[in-house]
C-alpha cells in the first residue's frame, strides 16, 4: 500500500514546484471554474509577477481565474512559496516572531498571513453537527452561592470582593 503524498520542503522552496503542489492539491480531478464549477476551462496565460502561477478562462460563464483565485492566498503581494514556508512553519508550532525571523518578513505582517492561512482551512471545514445526549463531567460552582444567583449578582461575581 503506497504511502500518502506529503508536501516536502524542497517542494515548498521551488517556485514552480509550489505552484504545481497547489494545483494538484486543489483540482485532484482537473482545474473546475471557481465561479459556475464547470470544467471545461482553457489555460490562459501566465501571471507578470509569478511566471508559474497559471491563469485560466472558463467556457461555461467567461470568468477568468488562476491557480489562488478564491483561496486565502489570493490578492497578497507575498509568493506562494513563502505562504507555503509560513504554512509549513505554523505546522511546527512557530511564534510570528520566529516565522518573521526565518522568512525574513516584517514582524507586523506575520500575523495577519498566519490569521488568514487559519481562516482559510477553518473555512473549509465543514459544519459541526451535533447530534445525541451530550455528557458534562463537572461543574464549577463558586462556594457559598449554590442555588443562589441573586448573591452572585450582587457582588458581581466571582471575585468582585477581592482588595
Amino acid at each position: 500500500m503506497p504511502l500518502p503524498s506529503l508536501l516536502n520542503l524542497a517542494a515548498l522552496i521551488d517556485d514552480a514546484k509550489c505552484h504545481e503542489s497547489v494545483r494538484r492539491h486543489r483540482w485532484p480531478d482537473g482545474v473546475r471554474c471557481p465561479t459556475c464549477d464547470s470544467a471545461t476551462v482553457a489555460r490562459h496565460g501566465r501571471d507578470d509577477r509569478e511566471p508559474h502561477r497559471q491563469r485560466y478562462r472558463c467556457a461555461g460563464c467567461g470568468a477568468r481565474f488562476d491557480d489562488l483565485s478564491g483561496t486565502a492566498l489570493a490578492g497578497h503581494h507575498q509568493p506562494l512559496r513563502v505562504w507555503a514556508l509560513c504554512l509549513y512553519l505554523m505546522g511546527l508550532n512557530l511564534s510570528n516572531r520566529q516565522i518573521a525571523q526565518e522568512l525574513d518578513l516584517c514582524v507586523s505582517d506575520v500575523p495577519t498571513m498566519t490569521e488568514a492561512l487559519r481562516q482559510g482551512l477553518t473555512a473549509k471545514l465543514p459544519p459541526v453537527v451535533l447530534r445525541g445526549e451530550v455528557e458534562i463531567d463537572e461543574v464549577h460552582v463558586v462556594a457559598g452561592h449554590k442555588g443562589q444567583p441573586a448573591a452572585v449578582a450582587k457582588r458581581g461575581g466571582r471575585g468582585a470582593g477581592a482588595g
